[in-house]
């Protein structure tokens, strides 16, 4: 469970890190919304599932 708790963190680091707000650079998206704001709203998301799952596990 540390190795899965590791790498979680690690890729919290990797997903949230300033630099890829570069990826970005089209003013909106689709429905309207900037493409940063669903990004980070999807990878919240994903990233809560994932240690959501990982605490559930023995």
């Amino acid at each position: 469970m540390k190795a899965r708790s590791l790498a979680l963190f690690l890729l919290g680091l990797l997903l949230f890190a300033s630099p890829f707000a570069l990826f970005f650079p089209e003013p909106l998206g689709p429905w309207g919304l900037p493409p940063f704001y669903l990004y980070l709203f999807l990878a919240w998301a994903g990233f809560v599932l994932l240690l959501f799952l990982n605490a559930r596990r023995p």
